[in-house]
């Protein structure tokens, strides 16, 4: 799948803004790079962190916590 419709995804599924999306991709990916196992049933091993962690925000697997609406 390609970024574009890994974004589109991810935004839909987590019913956030693409500015919140990029915070949390980006926290992903430094739990991914810190040693975090990814929740993706897929070999990752030629993956960028964050791919893997749009993936996953994509699917659903990440539940983004700590952001609120004013």
């Amino acid at each position: 799948m390609r970024v574009e419709e890994l974004t589109a995804k991810a935004l839909e599924t987590a019913n956030i803004d693409r500015y919140t999306l990029a915070l949390a991709v980006s926290k992903r990916t430094d739990e991914l790079l810190n040693g975090a196992v990814s929740k993706l049933k897929i070999d990752t091993k030629h993956m960028k962190a964050s791919d893997l962690a749009l993936m996953e925000i994509a699917e659903g697997l990440v539940v983004i916590k700590g952001f609120t609406k004013k």
